[in-house]
């Protein structure tokens, strides 16, 4: 199969290794992988040849994968965009769906997985949310569903997250805006 047949894919994480294994694993499944670390870099490669499919981290360093699921569905409803993200959540899902991604997965998700999310047919008809969900609000929900499988045990939720206590305590006393 040569490049011109193979269906393009648009690949943005900013963990470097990972964004590189996942890479070569679609290419083998016969994607045309093209990668970038930041949503700031992956748009202009998306306006000059928008993919048929995405695969995008929704924390990154710079604006959310949020951003670039709803410029990529503006770009071409058609594209079928998988949300990957360490932090899952219910409200993050929803509201990846919103904005036009397919399917949404919780890292580590592999190649096989990520190819079998493509087919996923999300709901058309949800409205979208003025205000989409802020990172720091995706962070907290995290934090607080971590916490509450700890039984509100500050010190154990900090090793869970490979967090410093006091880092959690300063971080639980944050609330973010619309909460």
């Amino acid at each position: 199969m040569s490049a011109i047949e193979r269906p393009s894919l648009m690949l943005v994480d900013d963990d470097a290794t990972f964004r590189n294994v996942l890479s070569r694993a679609l290419d083998k499944r016969g994607f045309a992988v093209t990668t970038a670390e930041s949503v700031e870099q992956a748009l202009p490669l998306a306006l000059a040849n928008p993919p048929e499919y995405a695969v995008l981290d929704l924390k990154m360093d710079g604006a959310s994968g949020l951003v670039l699921v709803q410029k990529l569905h503006e770009l071409d409803p058609a594209t079928r965009i998988v949300m990957l993200t360490g932090y899952a959540s219910i409200a993050t899902a929803v509201e990846a769906i919103k904005l036009g991604a397919t399917q949404y997965l919780s890292k580590p998700a592999n190649a096989d997985e990520i190819v079998a999310a493509f087919g996923h047919n999300a709901s058309a008809d949800i409205a979208v949310e003025a205000h989409p969900a802020t990172v720091e609000r995706l962070e907290w929900e995290h934090i607080q569903r971590i916490l509450h499988e700890n039984g509100d045990n500050i010190s154990a939720t900090a090793r869970v997250l490979n967090m410093h206590r006091r880092t959690l305590q300063r971080k639980l006393s944050k609330r973010p805006s619309g909460i």
